[in-house]
């Protein structure tokens, strides 16, 4: 059988994201071939061909240490587990995650640590179709805690304009909620430039990418944009 370019450059792709990353691998990674290898995987996730990987033997092979080539902040909704939607092992990406995938101090602390100190290359928002903190702030859902979790998504409920009728700015409006998560992402790249000074410097230099993505619950596929 004859092999294309394009087939083994992608079957070779697929060998490196079978081990842990490196700090050789690591560094060898440009911010844009980052994001193609979470693309790559999460084609291949909503194809159904995992990579084979050995996650005992990527446990070992992290013990010493860990070279994670992207930081992703995603909500903690139990339909978007990050590493399973970008088919990526262990020690590959920095996982945080909280309802809503807002920002605050703790979270862009763990942000600028996972590419300032261990020197991943990428830093992904990634909000998702029926998101449950969205709805809320939709809403207007006061309860303990949650109403300040949620006030913070409230200025992506205001900053959305249509409908109009109010009765229509709820959570029984699928596509006015999801309009908002997008919105949501959005403010959340903002904030994250805005209050991260050293992300927004690496992110200048070249350092660093900072995309925006949506995971859609019905289908498994992420759309990503700046």
């Amino acid at each position: 059988m004859i092999y294309s370019r394009v087939d083994i450059l992608y079957n070779y792709k697929i060998s490196i994201l079978m081990k842990a990353h490196t700090k050789e691998t690591q560094a060898k990674l440009t911010p844009n071939t980052a994001l193609d290898i979470l693309k790559e995987g999460n084609k291949r996730f909503t194809n159904n061909s995992k990579a084979d990987r050995n996650l005992l033997e990527q446990v070992k092979d992290t013990q010493g240490g860990q070279y994670p080539f992207a930081v992703i902040l995603s909500c903690i909704d139990s339909r978007v587990p990050a590493e399973i939607v970008f088919d990526q092992g262990i020690g590959d990406v920095f996982s945080a995650r909280v309802a809503g995938n807002i920002v605050d101090k703790d979270i862009l602390g763990s942000i600028e640590y996972g590419c300032k100190v261990a020197g991943s290359k990428l830093v992904v928002v990634l909000g998702h179709t029926s998101c449950g903190a969205v709805k809320g702030a939709c809403d207007d859902v006061e309860l303990g805690n949650i109403t300040s979790l949620v006030s913070k998504i409230k200025p992506a409920v205001a900053a959305v304009e249509e409908p109009k009728d109010a009765s229509q700015r709820t959570s029984s409006n699928t596509d006015f909620v999801n309009e908002v998560s997008k919105t949501n992402v959005h403010h959340t790249l903002d904030n994250m430039r805005k209050q991260s000074p050293l992300l927004t410097e690496m992110e200048e230099n070249n350092e660093i990418k900072i995309v925006g993505a949506m995971y859609n619950v019905s289908t498994g596929e992420v759309t990503f944009y700046n």
